[in-house]
């Protein structure tokens, strides 16, 4: 009976498991609605643009910094 059970509750093997999850994730891969390629582009640019801005900001804010730290 202990036998019984302990092959009951026994997880399936490493690659039957690992095997499970990719199929999975395929599946669900198809179902995905990719974007287009100028959408793709629109938001390429604005995630470009909004870094540059950040880019600029904390350089300024680092020159500014370093010039207060200098008159000291």
């Amino acid at each position: 009976m202990a036998n019984a059970t302990k092959t009951k509750n026994k997880k399936p093997n490493w690659f039957r498991r690992v095997g499970a999850k990719l199929k999975e994730t395929f599946s669900e891969l198809k179902r995905v609605t990719w974007p287009t390629f100028p959408t793709v582009l629109k938001t390429t640019g604005v995630v470009l643009a909004v870094v540059f801005a950040f880019l600029a900001i904390v350089t300024g804010v680092d020159a500014l910094l370093g010039l207060l730290l200098g008159l000291i």
